[in-house]
Parts: C-alpha cells; structure tokens; sequence
C-alpha cells in the first residue's frame, strides 16, 4: 500500500505531516510523492485565507486524478472548520480536523472495514484542553528540525479565523519536548526550530512553566547548536526575558515579530493588543540587547476600513524600523471572524496595490540588511544544493542572512565560517574561510 502527502500553510502543518507520514511508514505503507499514483492520499489543509481553501480543493482534484479509486483524507484546519463543505466534495472520503491526526491510519482503516465512502471524523475543538502528543522520530529535512511545543490561540484577534480552527491554548509537557529534542540531537539535528500556533503562550495552561524554561532546557542539549523561534507576539517580549534569551549561546539572533499593521486605529480595529509606541519600543530593546540582530515581521494590507492615509502610516512606520525582512498578507475575509461583516471592505485592486509597495520595500530592507555584512565572517549551516546555481550550496547564518558558496553536499549539516563577499537577489555569496 502507498500513501502520499500534501501539506499547506504553517510549520506547525509541516511537523504534524511528517508526524502522520512516520505513522504511515510504521503500519507498513510506501511514502510516495504526491504525483504519484497512491493508494491514499492526505491533503493537510490551511484556512488562513480564501486562496488556501481553494488551494486544498485543487489538491483534492489532482488527488483523483492519479488514482479514481484511491481514499482521499482532508485533516487540519479548513477541515475543522468547514467539515461538511470538505466532505461534500464528491473526491472527499475522510475528514479530520485540528485533533485526531494521530488516529489517520485507523480511521481509514475504518473506512476500509465498513466499506464506507465518507467519514467525519472532525471534533469541537474549542472544547478540547488537552495537548495531542505527535511524535517524530526523523524530518525530512536532516539540518534544521521543526518542533511543535504547543497548539491553539486565546487572541482571537477580528481578522483571525485561527483560534477557531485550532482551539484555546494547549501547551506539551516539557519532559516530552526535551526528550524529542534529544532524539532529533541523536539523528545529527543541528539546529531546532520552536513552532506552534502561538508559541509565547506555552506554559498559560500549564501553569508552573514558560517558553523561556523550554529553551533553557533545550540549550542543555548537547549536538544542538543552534535554536531559532518562530513567529512571537511583541507582547509577549518583556526585558527579562530578551536579556536571558541574550546571554544565551545557541539562540539565534533573529526574532519574527507579528506587527499586522503600523496605523494604530487599524491595530485597534483588528483587536491587537499594542500601539505601534509599544510595538517601536519593543523592537528597540532587542536590538539594545542583540548585536546584529535580524528582525523580520508579518503585515496585513487592505484591512477593513484602512485609508490611504492609515496605509501611509503603515508604509512609513515598516521603513522607520528597518525590518531585515517583511512577509505581507493581503487581507482575506474569513467567515467567523468579526471583520468579516465589517463595513468599508477595501477592493482587491487596492490591496494588491498596496501588497506591491510593501513587497518593494521589504526587498531593499533585505537588500540595506545584507549590506552591513558584506566582508565579514559568519558561521553558516549549511543546508542544501543551490537550485539553479550547479556547483553551489546554501545556508543560512544565525541571523536569518541566506548565503550560498561553492561547494557540494559535503558540506551539508557543518558549520563552517564564511566570509560574505556579495548579494545576489536575495541571497550573498560567500567563501568559506581557508583551513576550515
């Protein structure tokens, strides 16, 4: 029997495909890949915006196309929270939402048994408190490691339609976190990379712990040297704990702070729970703190009701930080949320407009970011072959800066020092330091 995956949206997708991939492989079936004919097909599914529903609608189609009699498995989050839309797409045989990846191979299984042609397997999950231990033995990638830490959101910021298809926080034992840490520092894993829907929340469920206690103990892991975070609310950023993450070794230089919008009234009207003042001193402290440290961050254009002049503010607030990067969202009505009936929605013509500039600017950012670098020596994991460039492999440095040298797969999974020499598009082309 073959089963192939199909993953959307986040990190947090990606560790639990590799979760549900691993239970695949331990029930006896062959992981092909997607395009391949397969005798299942899972689709993990995001429903961040409307182009990731259809996106996973798409995905099904392809699916059926390979193999009209294979069982196809919607799970993750469009499947939580349009369960019957999901599994009234004629392709469709097996939904499962945010909870229950973990029993994927019994349910189908199930279907199987039964001879049945459509379940729903999908649970409320703002009623679950509890934490769904996916484990992971390998990742496909043998560098960089992805691990889950928690799961949920209590924000429930107007635009979001996340919390809802993830439920409330949900924090993993922290014994459980470090004992995978040790089996990925076993494999050969270099650095890890802590995910999870919202993970400064980690711990408010727990109660005696915190995200500062897990990569405290995560540092205590020999063979990893490197740990990175994903995306972090800036409240969450207080001074204590930037100064201890600063005195930290292994923690890399590089913070994703979620902004959303430089216009305070458009931050008060999305629910966020800062100024832009908040927000700029913030950033300050970490920079304060952290030599050369890379700060990247999401925004949201066309919100509902944002004006010329409130998109003005935005555009000049993101050019007075200086990101080092900016990953920018045209807004999306999702059904659920609050702004999804507010009024003054603003036109797709518009949003992509403003979508334009900010992405203009985010390259010089990456661009002006690179510059500072340019002649110094950097410590690199490298990662991978270059794609289009023979003879090349990449990496990146602690501080986020991509960086591609001569070299082949040996260097693969080293850490080795380089001396960055130029930029190219959006990478710099480096030399390793003679003798290393």
């Amino acid at each position: 029997m073959k089963a192939a995956f199909y993953t959307l949206g986040c990190k947090v997708n990606q560790y639990e495909t590799e979760a549900m991939t691993e239970l695949f492989r331990k029930s006896g079936y062959e992981i092909v890949d997607f395009d391949d004919y397969s005798d299942v097909y899972v689709i993990n599914s995001c429903t961040v915006t409307g182009r990731s529903d259809m996106k996973t609608r798409q995905a099904i189609r392809k699916a059926r196309k390979l193999n009209i009699d294979s069982i196809i498995a919607v799970v993750g989050c469009y499947a939580q929270i349009a369960p019957e839309e999901v599994l009234e797409i004629p392709e469709v045989n097996l939904v499962i939402g945010s909870k229950g990846k973990g029993q994927i191979v019994e349910l189908i299984d199930r279907l199987k048994k039964l001879k049945i042609n459509k379940l729903n397997a999908v649970h409320d999950i703002l009623k679950d408190k509890n934490y769904e231990e996916l484990e992971i033995s390998t990742q496909i990638e043998h560098t960089r490691a992805y691990l889950k830490i928690q799961d949920g959101c209590n924000q429930f910021c107007t635009y979001c339609i996340i919390p809802y298809a993830r439920g409330t926080v949900r924090s993993r034992k922290l014994n459980n976190i470090i004992d995978e840490v040790k089996r990925l520092s076993h494999m050969g894993y270099k650095e890890v990379v802590l995910t999870g829907i919202h993970v400064a929340s980690y711990g408010q469920d727990l109660g005696d712990v915190g995200l500062l206690d897990v990569i405290k103990r995560v540092h205590e892991v020999k063979g990893i040297e490197r740990i990175r975070m994903s995306s972090i609310e800036p409240t969450f950023l207080t001074e204590d704990f930037i100064k201890e993450v600063s005195q930290l070794r292994k923690f890399c230089r590089h913070y994703h702070v979620s902004l959303q919008s430089g216009c305070d009234q458009t931050l008060k009207r999305m629910g966020r729970r800062y100024t832009t003042e908040n927000y700029r001193e913030i950033i300050e402290r970490i920079r304060k703190n952290i030599v050369d440290v890379a700060i990247t961050t999401d925004v949201i254009v066309g919100f509902p009701g944002e004006t010329n002049q409130e998109f003005e503010e935005t555009y000049i607030f993101l050019k007075d930080i200086a990101f080092s990067k900016i990953h920018v969202f045209k807004f999306s009505k999702r059904r659920g949320t609050k702004a999804y009936n507010y009024p003054n929605q603003i036109s797709n013509a518009v949003k992509t407009s403003r979508s334009k500039r900010v992405i203009e600017l985010s390259e010089q950012c990456e661009i002006d970011f690179y510059k500072r670098f340019i002649g110094r020596k950097m410590d690199v994991l490298f990662e991978q072959n270059v794609k289009g460039m023979d003879g090349f492999i990449e990496g990146y440095t602690d501080n986020y800066i991509r960086v591609a040298v001569p070299g082949d797969i040996r260097f693969k999974n080293c850490i080795i020092p380089t001396t960055l020499k130029e930029i190219k598009k959006d990478m710099v082309i480096g030399e390793i330091v003679e003798g290393k």
